[in-house]
């Protein structure tokens, strides 16, 4: 018997592939946040520059045709000096036309400077804060103003936070990409000084960013979860249609360690499944972050109580990819990207919550890229399987059976189907015979009424009717008359249907 083979992800598979030592992600192509940072400002530089050269070739090369031109309409006789003046007029217009050029191709990506702390800053008359407002974003702000009356500098923070968002609630047209570049530059440049205002102390700047990411999330949620702009809607009804195609995957399948006939076992299961559906409910990062360890942590107990010992990494994610094809959750990419774009990145790259958040975009992708040997079936069973022609849940169709009595359940099953097949085929012949009956029963009628109509057109006009005598010379009664109509009719009649025995 051959060796199952489990699903097996190595630790380093996890981190970023810079080997920087963060967890990476799926959604930045395996890189933690500060190297796709990175590497993404790098690629924005790299298309400012060839911008600016194409801006300034552009530019040449309209100015070279302008000068040809004039060239070639000034009369011989023209002295070159109009020309000089010309050309110094188009020198001190170069650098306005440049600019006007370049504004085509160079990002709207916005600098430090844009989030940057202003201490005199405030919000417009005129803001959207009352068209935005909501019973939880007002007790939002309530609870953050209370989070930040004991700190120094509470009223600057939420000053800056307040003018943040209402300026972010301006930009809600521009792409989700530029809109999660903007949210992190501002987590980045408030987390920076308040390390310095508290003297390096993590918890205390870890706490407070945690307000302020809750304060500025809830508020521009609406704007910024699964936007129209992107495929986020597209991902979700993929991955819930590949998650509906593989309701057959069993446990044996995956080589889930997790005895679910255990009352304890079952009732993590249970859990685990209700966190990671609950995460849609959520509406701040760090609580959908939250939703997924929670998860992730009752996935351990079960392994533990099932196994008596303590939970493997090789033993976690298969039984993260069961959870979430059991639980199917409600917009699975959207709250996974909207978790990448926007959450603290420190949260992300390090500690419980980034491994096991990185762990679930691994199960996602798993699900994604899913086949059959990854679950020991062939191919052919794998389609099988997807097309819902065979089920790994139905006996198998062989005559040794491990059960007796599925056997014979199956015998009978097979049996009632061949007794009702023979039924209908018979039912099919009889209905075949009664249109035929009926049919000739409609051409008779028509035949004998012909007969009788041919009669009465051969009798002269004007017959009268002759007194029919019997043998005996005398007229019949009545009821003599209708016996021997009788005897008539009978003779029209065709001899009497012989009753058939039908085939089967």
């Amino acid at each position: 018997m051959s060796q199952r083979r489990a699903i097996h992800v190595d630790p380093s598979e996890l981190l970023c592939t810079k080997g920087c030592g963060f967890y990476g992600n799926a959604a930045w192509q395996g890189l933690c946040s500060k190297c796709w940072r990175d590497e993404n400002q790098r690629e924005k530089q790299k298309q400012i520059q060839e911008d600016w050269a194409l801006a300034e070739r552009l530019q040449r090369e309209e100015e070279e045709a302008y000068a040809y031109r004039q060239q070639r309409t000034q009369p011989h006789s023209t002295p070159i000096k109009p020309l000089s003046k010309l050309e110094e007029r188009k020198t001190k217009e170069k650098p306005s036309r440049v600019n006007s050029v370049t504004k085509l191709f160079t990002a709207k990506t916005p600098s430090k400077k844009d989030v940057s702390f202003d201490a005199h800053s405030s919000p417009s008359p005129s803001s959207s804060t009352g068209r935005h407002s909501s019973a939880d974003s007002d007790i939002t702000t309530k609870e953050f103003i209370d989070f930040l009356k004991p700190l120094k500098s509470g009223r600057e923070i939420f000053k800056q936070c307040r003018a943040f968002t209402e300026s972010m609630i301006y930009k809600r047209d521009i792409e989700v990409d530029e809109f999660s570049e903007c949210v992190q530059d501002f987590y980045q440049n408030l987390s920076d000084r308040l390390l310095t205002q508290f003297k390096g102390s993590s918890e205390h700047v870890e706490s407070v960013m945690d307000e302020v990411e809750k304060y500025i999330m809830i508020r521009l949620y609406k704007d910024v979860f699964c936007p129209e702009t992107t495929d986020d809607e597209k991902k979700d009804l993929a991955i819930q249609k590949r998650i509906r195609s593989l309701h057959w995957v069993t446990i044996e399948m995956l080589c889930v360690p997790v005895d679910e006939e255990i009352p304890e076992v079952s009732d993590s299961v249970v859990k685990a499944i209700t966190d990671v559906i609950e995460m849609d409910s959520k509406r701040v990062p760090k609580d959908k972050l939250a939703c997924v360890t929670r998860c992730s942590k009752h996935i351990f107990n079960a392994i533990k109580v099932s196994t008596k010992e303590a939970a493997s990494a090789d033993d976690f994610l298969p039984t993260l990819i069961y959870i979430v094809l059991k639980a199917n959750p409600p917009r699975l990419q959207s709250n996974i990207q909207y978790i990448t774009r926007f959450c603290n990145p420190s949260r992300l790259m390090t500690g419980e919550d980034g491994y096991y958040f990185t762990n679930l975009c691994c199960a996602v992708a798993f699900i994604e890229k899913l086949d059959g040997p990854s679950l020991n079936l062939s191919p052919e069973e794998f389609e099988l399987y997807m097309s819902g022609q065979a089920s790994p849940h139905w006996p198998p169709p062989t005559a040794a059976c491990s059960s007796a009595t599925g056997s014979a359940a199956l015998t009978q099953v097979n049996q009632s189907m061949d007794l009702l097949t023979g039924l209908g085929v018979r039912q099919e012949r009889v209905l075949e015979k009664a249109r035929q009956m009926e049919s000739d029963l409609i051409d008779w009628t028509d035949e004998v009424e012909q007969k009788v109509q041919s009669v009465l057109d051969s009798l002269p006009a004007g017959t009268p009717e002759l007194p029919v005598t019997t043998d005996s010379g005398t007229t019949p009664t009545a009821a003599s008359s209708a016996i021997d109509s009788d005897n008539v009719e009978n003779e029209l009649l065709p001899p009497p249907l012989q009753p058939q025995v039908f085939a089967g």
